[in-house]
């Protein structure tokens, strides 16, 4: 998703003069500060031939660092992290809204899209098939970055009285340097991300997306078409799909998200096997060419460092490491263990820049038309697609489209925890957010927005300083916590979870007979322990099938009630809490 305005912007706009004059006025006013600031963040220096932004080497030097100082864990941890993502370490009880997948979809949803289709054509294009070994060496490094900013999220957050989280890198600046006695810095930089995220979070996760695909959606109707003469209509449609949604929180987002992404990947992945299936015999040269260009410096971009430049900056742009996203995502997440959310965002980059970016590339590369003269950005994506189809185009228009939105879904929720940051933790903040943000959407389908989403580009990226600095400031409390939790792993001191009480990927969705069936069984067990009743009554009661009558529900609800190791929330649902003994030795019905 996060491609820079100046190489991937397509044309749309409304047809009309008041439209054509408010953006001739948003451009006149904003131009000159929009093009300082870019000039701060995006500053570059000349080596090797080759513009380089300082704020790639910030990212890459951060990447590098964690990476190394954490050990190598996404190379180390990835069994762990699977066993994660299906959720055998997380409780249903657990603090938090969302599972790890669901965490893991939405991060994924806001960062897969448009840099993974037309930003690798352009890295191509610029740098040659050699920008593609960069990419995967950027996005293979992201890894630790990510993991670093969804640990620090879900140590960090508040959970508040009625069990939603409030987390974000915001809180983990602010808490995080508290902690460790720098609570002036952690105040100023969660303020400056949190005002960045606010901005940057509309404009490239909002206007930019609904400008961009109003603008697929209407590239090939003809000039008398409703939509492509009232583009404002797309927009409210897809502001209606996005507020079904975003208005239901990040529990209806993730569980929007957690069907999109894997929808929309499984899409574009088969497009582009089936690319190369076709190619099938031009995969090894491929390859070479990757690997040769790479230290060739074959391409516009001059030079061997050049080629990297380009690649480097497409990774990170594509997969948003170092923003603090994932510190978002994440924190919302079911789980009493900061460190496992680090184990499942490091596959984050891993999809987006080694998987997705990688094929994409291996598509253009193997069908020749990287070396195609006129083609440019998701053009030169497409004309690789149309090879084996004539309506693959079709296909890959659909996929950016489901893209996009998902995008608008997700950062939807990350402006949202920005802007209760700035205006207070309060309903009334959310709603008028979700509505004003929903607004947005048309304002983004309708009118041409170059300058704007330059100035939400800018502030998006701006983000990465703030957030980086903090995360170096508790490089420490990070190691400890990521570290310490693979030692325990390993020592079988974190054993999975009882699979009645596992919640993700792999554990299925309990019906209402079969919750109340656990929450009687662990009440039931909690009195055997205790000596309110015989264990001989248990066994009886599991052996006519546990099942339970509203009378029995009743009694165990009125026993938690009144019961120092057992609460009910305001559903009527009863929680075990982690000191509740049991017949088998185990606390809160999981064995120690």
């Amino acid at each position: 998703m996060l491609e820079s305005v100046h190489v991937l912007y397509l044309n749309s706009s409304a047809g009309s003069v008041q439209a054509a004059s408010f953006d001739q006025w948003l451009t006149d006013t904003l131009d000159t500060p929009v093009t300082w600031i870019e000039n701060i963040v995006f500053y570059a220096v000349p080596i090797g031939g080759a513009e380089i932004p300082l704020l790639i080497v910030w990212l890459m030097a951060a990447s590098l660092f964690f990476t190394v100082y954490l050990r190598f864990q996404p190379v180390t941890g990835l069994k762990h992290s699977i066993d994660l993502i299906r959720g055998k370490f997380s409780r249903r009880s657990d603090p938090g809204e969302v599972t790890s997948f669901q965490a893991l979809a939405t991060e994924l949803s806001g960062t897969v899209g448009l840099g993974n289709i037309a930003g690798v054509a352009v890295a191509i294009t610029m740098g040659g098939p050699g920008a593609a070994f960069w990419i995967i060496v950027a996005g293979l490094l992201g890894m630790s970055l990510k993991m670093a900013e969804a640990v620090m999220g879900v140590r960090y957050r508040e959970i508040k009285d009625d069990g939603s989280v409030a987390g974000g890198p915001m809180y983990y600046l602010r808490n995080g340097l508290k902690e460790i006695g720098r609570p002036k810095t952690g105040r100023a930089l969660a303020l400056m991300y949190a005002i960045f995220a606010l901005i940057g979070t509309i404009g490239a996760g909002n206007l930019f997306q609904a400008n961009q695909v109003t603008a697929i959606l209407t590239a090939d109707l003809n000039e008398g078409n409703f939509f492509a003469q009232n583009n404002w209509a797309i927009g409210v449609i897809i502001a209606v799909l996005a507020a079904l949604v975003i208005l239901g929180g990040i529990s209806a987002i993730a569980k929007m998200t957690a069907i999109l992404t894997p929808a929309m990947s499984v899409l574009y992945i088969g497009m582009t096997l089936a690319v190369l299936a076709v190619n099938f015999t031009a995969i090894p040269e491929a390859f070479r060419l990757i690997v040769a260009h790479a230290f060739t410096g074959e391409g516009v971009a001059g030079g061997v460092v050049g080629v990297a430049v380009v690649g480097i900056q497409r990774a990170l742009f594509s997969n948003a490491a170092g923003v603090g996203t994932a510190g978002f995502a994440h924190a919302a997440v079911k789980t009493h263990r900061p460190a496992t959310e680090g184990f499942v965002a490091l596959w984050e980059p891993f999809i987006a820049s080694v998987v997705i970016c990688t094929m994409t590339a291996l598509a253009i590369i193997t069908t020749g038309q990287y070396t195609s003269e006129g083609a440019d950005g998701i053009a030169l994506t497409s004309a690789s697609f149309a090879t084996v189809a004539g309506w693959f185009p079709l296909l890959l228009t659909l996929a950016v489209v489901l893209f996009g939105f998902s995008t608008i879904l997700s950062y939807a929720y990350y402006g949202q925890r920005a802007a209760a940051y700035l205006f207070g933790e309060k309903k009334s903040v959310e709603k008028v957010y979700n509505i004003f943000y929903i607004l947005v959407i048309v304002v983004g389908a309708t009118i041409s927005l170059d300058t704007v989403v330059r100035f939400s580009d800018a502030m998006f990226f701006l983000m990465t300083f703030p957030n980086v600095l903090g995360l170096f400031f508790l490089a420490k409390v990070l190691r400890l916590e990521i570290l310490g939790h693979q030692i325990r792993v390993g020592a079988g001191s974190v054993a999975p979870e009882h699979p009645d009480e596992q919640t993700g990927l792999g554990a299925t969705d309990e019906d209402d007979a079969a919750q109340q069936a656990r929450q009687v069984r662990e009440i039931k067990e909690t009195q055997v322990a205790t000596g309110a009743i015989d264990l001989s009554e248990l066994r009886r009661w599991q052996a006519e099938g546990e099942t339970v009558s509203d009378r029995e529900y009743s009694e165990a609800r009125d026993f938690a009630r009144s019961s120092e190791h057992f609460e009910v929330d305001d559903s009527g649902e009863i929680i075990a809490r982690d000191d509740a003994p049991t017949t088998t030795g185990s606390q809160g019905g999981h064995t120690i």
